[in-house]
């Protein structure tokens, strides 16, 4: 009996493992083609053959050396994205820090209210309101102006305090009250006694945050849809390299672009990869 329910369990084990090894088999090899296309010498998709014939960095060398290039605009579409990613990362990660102290921490009138109404509003997509921000923007005249996507996107950020108030949730309310008998006040305590005990909620915040403005597109392309090549964002300027018009010459350079996007995520989360599970998990606690 023992016998058979060893077997059984080595059997649903490597079943187990080999589903799971094809998802990642299904997962890395785009991406290893998108590498691999990045460095071959062909300028266009390169559909006869999974590895290319020979290998260049010509392609990387064309995509940061752009000169008059009227489509490729790479390092000035990079600064763009790490300009407005930046800014908004740091607006973003203090009010929603802000925020859920206020929701873990403070008791005021229509704080509940106020939290369900908030999650209520994070079911829906954040796409739906394009319309209205479109609207919006344009009677303030700021569209085609890459800093309205900063004002876009940490406009609405405190509406995600959720997970870091279940983070904050778990931080002792002995600390707080020791420090409210030693004449703090509501910013001393979050500012000197919260946020140094928060490092992990601080770095999954500060990390969320980055990644939306990063990655975006929709957003981007809707309100820069008439802006200078100059105002675009990587994921704007990406795109036009898949125009039909262009994709032929510049394919191989999407794939470089993508690989060099990559690279400050992937960075940021080999750095931070501690930091961020705990802070996804802490805050999960109660949130």
């Amino acid at each position: 009996m023992k016998h058979h329910l060893r077997a059984g369990h080595v059997l649903r084990q490597t079943f187990r493992h080999l589903f799971l090894a094809l998802l990642v088999i299904a997962w890395l090899v785009p991406i290893l083609w998108l590498v691999l296309s990045s460095f071959g010498i062909d300028k266009g998709p390169n559909v006869s053959s999974f590895f290319p014939r020979a290998y260049t960095l010509d392609h990387y060398r064309a995509l940061l050396l752009p000169g008059n290039d009227g489509v490729n605009q790479f390092p000035t579409w990079f600064m763009n994205t790490l300009m407005i990613a930046s800014v908004t990362c740091l607006v973003s990660t203090m009010m929603v820090l802000m925020v859920a102290y206020a929701m873990s921490c403070m008791r005021f009138k229509a704080r509940k209210g106020l939290m369900n109404m908030a999650i209520i509003m994070n079911l829906f997509p954040g796409f739906l309101s394009m319309i209205t921000v479109y609207f919006i923007l344009k009677s303030l005249n700021l569209l085609n102006n890459m800093w309205s996507l900063v004002l876009v996107y940490t406009s609405g950020a405190g509406l995600g305090y959720l997970v870091a108030k279940g983070f904050f949730d778990t931080v002792s309310k002995s600390l707080r009250e020791a420090a409210y008998l030693e004449g703090a006040n509501e910013a001393t305590v979050f500012w000197k006694i919260i946020l140094p005990l928060s490092k992990p909620i601080v770095i999954y915040t500060a990390i969320t945050a980055f990644l939306g403005p990063w990655m975006d597109f929709i957003f981007a392309s809707f309100i820069l849809a008439n802006a200078d090549v100059s105002q675009r964002t990587v994921a704007m300027g990406m795109f036009r390299m898949l125009y039909k018009d262009n994709r032929n010459n510049y394919f191989a350079q999407f794939c470089a672009a993508g690989v060099l996007v990559s690279i400050p995520i992937s960075g940021l989360f080999v750095l931070m990869q501690r930091f961020y599970v705990e802070g996804i998990t802490g805050g999960s606690v109660k949130g």
